[in-house]
């Protein structure tokens, strides 16, 4: 059975709110009722709660920024028809100027964490925006269907709501497709359908943020096949929704033993967790695509919703590459190296490989396309051939840097109490200190840099970088669909074509 003709009320849906403050983000998470396991118990409050206290505080710092007035212009925009004001991120471009907003947007947002919380509140809201885009999409299976996505996204849009995802099965056992695991409720799937909606059950990877998240959009970016239609489903959950339990992967926050000597860490942890749905009950008007495998994958490709969740990704990532340039250029002048050819044939490939992300974030708008509905469309080849690329780019970055400072980053004192203890105290300012700075300040930049790069938080940033867009595989055959292979051929057809060379 399908879903009814025409949805029920939306009930939760409210007229457009003020702009939401990060103090009412922190009251509503506080408030949230939500499920989060982390060492085996169960976490009430997220806001308070040591592992996860001051990441929340981060994402309100994300709704204050919006809500300044000097940040409006950039931060919103007013949707038509409305009065006040909605985020930008939620906005459906509809000229280069348009996306070029987003794009600041992400920008600015991204520099209040130097590009470390890649699943910021923007990040699914614009795929949220790339669905309500192409509604028709949707209403294939059912005109509630289309229906659906719209008002949700006019919703998540008025009440500027933060929603996680989690779109990849459990690594149980890949060899099999979802319906033949061991037990059916391994992936999360459809278990039960009634009149007012569908229930779920089973495990579902890997939503980053969710612990501090209003909504998760749950659904299935692997490949599926037929006999997997309970598993081909697009919907949206509330995260205090009975039933679902988010279980946190270490938090690293817990080992951050104070800011100084771990200034990235604690407080830029946004967690990844796992999803468990346990007879979770979803209402027809939050469900996008049911059992419907070709929706749940076209979902992806033939609404703009990957290019622009990917456009925020890439505008995230470039901020935070130029963050790590401006961290090797500081360790180079501590260092007093920062004039030394050697090292600047270095910076010049770092310079090179960052400024090659952000011209291709900036080409994705300049050769933006706009469709029969007035949709702009990012450019596909220049978004996925930079993504295709960074599981290489990334490695080779941190790899230079590391170069770059040899013992710098690990040959320092054990923490800030050495420079606080009169037994240690004088040595430590002595021989830690630099020919530009004092010994404080050098060693507060090189925590800075082992933070960044070689503490737990900073390594699981680079495996984070090397899947965020799924395995490079994938992000190539990406390409591979999206390159314009016949205007190439062209040139070798024409090659072929030439005619013989005269004799005169």
């Amino acid at each position: 059975m399908n879903a009814p003709s025409s949805p029920k009320v939306f009930e939760s849906r409210r007229d457009p709110a003020p702009l939401r403050s990060g103090a009412d983000f922190l009251a509503d998470l506080k408030a949230g009722g939500r499920s989060v396991y982390l060492e085996g118990e169960r976490v009430t409050d997220p806001t308070s709660h040591p592992a996860f206290r001051e990441g929340a505080r981060a994402i309100a710092r994300l709704y204050d920024v919006a809500r300044a007035r000097e940040n409006r212009e950039i931060m919103t925009y007013v949707p038509s028809g409305a009065q006040t004001p909605a985020l930008r991120c939620y906005q459906i471009p509809r000229s280069h100027a348009d996306l070029r907003m987003k794009r600041l947007a992400a920008e600015k947002w991204a520099e209040t964490n130097f590009g470390l919380m890649g699943r910021s509140p923007d990040h699914v809201a614009n795929f949220l925006a790339g669905f309500a885009a192409k509604p028709a999409l949707f209403a294939a299976a059912g005109e509630a269907f289309g229906d659906n996505v719209v008002r949700f996204h006019e919703y998540a849009q008025n009440n500027h709501l933060y929603a996680a995802y989690a779109i990849v099965p459990p690594q149980i056992d890949r060899s099999k497709p979802a319906h033949k695991q061991a037990d059916p409720t391994l992936y999360a799937g459809v278990v039960k359908e009634t009149d007012a909606g569908i229930v779920m059950s089973g495990g579902q990877q890997l939503a980053t943020g969710g612990v501090f998240a209003d909504y998760l959009h749950l659904s299935c970016i692997h490949p599926l096949q037929p006999g997997d239609e309970n598993y081909a489903v697009s919907v949206m959950i509330p995260m205090n929704a009975p039933g679902l339990r988010l279980y946190s992967r270490r938090a690293f926050a817990l080992q951050a033993t104070n800011a100084w000597d771990y200034p990235l860490t604690s407080r830029f942890d946004e967690t990844d967790s796992f999803v468990v749905l346990d007879n979770v009950f979803i209402p027809w008007e939050h469900v996008f695509a049911y059992r419907n495998i070709e929706i749940c994958r076209d979902q992806w490709w033939k609404t703009p919703a990957h290019l622009y969740g990917n456009h925020q990704a890439q505008a995230r990532y470039a901020t935070k590459l130029r963050f790590l340039l401006g961290l090797a250029k500081r360790m180079n002048e501590a260092t007093g190296n920062d004039g030394a050819p050697p090292v600047q044939v270095q910076m010049g490939e770092l310079a090179a490989l960052a400024s090659i992300v952000e011209g291709m974030l900036h080409a994705h708008e300049t050769m933006a396309t706009i469709d029969e509905d007035g949709v702009l469309w990012p450019s596909r080849t220049a978004l996925y051939s930079v993504m295709a690329l960074q599981s290489e780019i990334n490695p080779r970055m941190i790899e230079i840097v590391r170069e770059l400072t040899g013992a710098a980053m690990i040959t320092l004192p054990s923490s800030t109490k050495d420079f606080e203890s009169p037994e240690t105290a004088a040595d430590v300012e002595r021989f830690f200190r630099s020919a530009s700075t004092d010994a404080k300040a050098r060693v507060a930049l090189m925590r800075l840099a082992w933070d960044f790069i070689g503490s737990e938080f900073g390594n699981r940033h680079q495996q984070y970088e090397k899947f965020y867009g799924g395995a490079s595989f994938i992000v190539k055959m990406n390409m591979f669909r999206s390159y314009d292979f016949k205007r190439a051929g062209a040139l070798v057809d024409a090659a072929l074509s030439l005619p013989p060379l005269s004799e005169d």
